[in-house]
């Protein structure tokens, strides 16, 4: 299971939000790279990086901040928000990010993702971001009618790298995971599954490991930030992989 730092970029600094409230946001770093050649040199194997403005505006708004990212570190990078379109697909692809991750698009567009994955097999990944088991999109400003599950079982013909599933009120709360909602998304899955939201100490790591091979990795963000979790010591410690 790959511990995964989150890297939140709003205005091309680095920010954490509090359940998606993007004026509940605390600045960490106006030095992106720095943070990303930190978690590199603490172990990650993968850093998860959102483009936050993008999410809400529907549109890249921090690519030359994630191009430098790109820049800064070997490891491998994963990237959502504002991604609505094939050529934002192709242009993070083909500037060396590992994936994309789709939202709101996977849900809006169908047309889209099923292009994504056609052209870049295995380089799509799905985000499944959910408030009271409903998906939310553009950038969590609205909450659909749609369940998790249900689009989740729509979709598992599709060429799909994985699934990071969000819970949104856990998100930066630092209260822990949604395991029952997090094990119900494990089950209906085809892909694998990343966990986010909530993530907050070595035992939360230990319980989602806990729900399977299913379980690509876990997301954590605030945790990181606030020294609450010391990620080259959960890799350690945990015997996890990087």
């Amino acid at each position: 299971m790959l511990v995964i730092p989150a890297i939140d970029l709003k205005d091309g600094r680095c920010v954490r939000l509090r359940q998606g409230d993007m004026v509940a946001e605390t600045v960490y770093s106006d030095d992106v790279t720095e943070v990303a050649s930190r978690w590199q040199q603490q172990g990650a194997g993968l850093i998860h990086v959102v483009d936050l403005n993008g999410a809400v505006d529907g549109e890249p708004k921090n690519l030359p901040h994630i191009e430098s990212v790109m820049k800064a570190v070997r490891v491998k990078v994963q990237v959502g928000g504002g991604i609505r379109t094939i050529d934002t697909v192709r242009r993070y692809l083909n500037a060396g990010v590992s994936r994309v991750v789709l939202g709101t698009a996977a849900l809006t567009n169908r047309a889209l993702l099923n292009q994504a994955c056609q052209e870049f097999p295995q380089r799509i990944v799905l985000g499944l971001d959910a408030r009271d088991g409903r998906i939310a999109v553009k950038g969590w400003t609205t909450v659909s009618d749609i369940k998790a599950i249900d689009l989740l079982k729509e979709l598992s013909g599709c060429a799909i790298a994985a699934v990071v599933y969000t819970d949104i009120a856990r998100d930066g709360m630092l209260n822990g995971p949604n395991i029952p909602a997090l094990k119900e998304i494990v089950e209906c899955s085809s892909f694998p599954v990343i966990a986010s939201g909530g993530i907050t100490r070595l035992e939360d790591l230990r319980t989602v490991r806990s729900l399977g091979p299913k379980i690509e990795g876990a997301i954590v963000g605030k945790a990181l930030y606030d020294g609450k979790l010391d990620l080259q010591a959960a890799i350690t410690t945990l015997g996890l992989t990087h």
